[in-house]
């Protein structure tokens, strides 16, 4: 009864898997695939290549950084949610508008929002007398990256949110009872029974995140395509530009699966802080 298991295993995951590894050790384009086999030439290129190793290092500065802020914003809506008594279902109904919205439409929705000319947030900044003329948030490096963590905050802070709901509700109720009965109310149950209880919760939601983050490309494609210059060129997107603009189909396979070993290496000591907890919780 598992071969169809294995079947669809082998045929969704391993061969695509080898059929990557083949394409990294080989000279490849879009048109002449595996033509000449290099060795370790497309890894040993991939790894000097001073983009690709800054890609590396500002995707996971991106991916921890909207973690955390999407940790905290999910956190406290969750326990907002756990509160309302009535028009709770409504008001989640609505907080998982984002999450249901497209991620291409996303990054056309806040492109609007943040443009110079005619967009929504310059407009009200203008308005407002907080600013003499318009803001280029695309222009200049550090504000075009602050405008993907904002939109990807918008888009999968409900997610997270969502998940601390249902973890928060998992809870055993009897707990807080027994506080309640010795005197111990509001903050005092958040900071000595529910953040406590739900620490191995929180970490795997983090974890999740993360490895989401780090697949990000949708935002960065739509929002700067990369720059100004490639000051928001997450690996994700250099591994698209250098395959299918390039069409070095060689080394962005082994970027790909450097990027893999990568991911890897950092989000494992995540993985073994999860392991820990639930093993105490065990």
């Amino acid at each position: 009864m598992i071969v169809p298991v294995i079947a669809g295993l082998a045929i969704f995951a391993l061969l695509p898997f080898l059929y990557l590894i083949a394409l990294s050790l080989t000279k490849s384009t879009l048109g002449a695939p595996m033509s000449e086999f290099v060795g370790a030439g497309n890894f040993a290129r991939a790894a000097r290549s001073a983009d690709f190793r800054g890609s590396i290092l500002l995707t996971a500065t991106f991916a921890f950084l909207v973690c955390t802020i999407q940790l905290v914003l999910g956190f406290a809506l969750a326990l907002l949610f756990d509160r309302i008594t009535r028009g709770g279902g409504i008001l989640r109904a609505l907080i998982l508008l984002p999450l249901m919205t497209p991620p291409v439409m996303v990054g056309i929705a806040w492109k609007l929002i943040l443009a110079p000319s005619g967009g929504l947030l310059n407009g009200w900044l203008l308005s407002l007398g907080w600013i003499a003329q318009p803001v280029s948030f695309f222009g200049s490096p550090g504000l075009a990256f602050l405008s993907i963590v904002t939109a990807d905050t918008w888009q999968w802070t409900p997610f997270v949110a969502l998940l601390c709901y249902s973890a928060l509700k998992a809870l055993p109720q009897d707990v807080y009872e027994a506080a309640a009965l010795d005197g111990a109310y509001d903050r005092r149950q958040l900071f000595t029974i529910t953040l406590p209880m739900m620490k191995p919760a929180l970490v795997a939601i983090f974890l999740i995140k993360l490895v989401i983050a780090f697949k990000t490309f949708d935002l960065v494609y739509i929002l700067t395509f990369g720059g100004p210059g490639t000051s928001t060129g997450m690996s994700s997107f250099l591994i698209w530009r250098t395959t299918l603009r390039q069409f070095d189909v060689g080394s962005g396979a082994a970027m790909t699966l450097l990027f893999a070993l990568a991911v890897t290496v950092i989000t494992l000591p995540v993985v073994k802080c999860y392991t820990r907890l639930a093993r105490q919780e065990d």
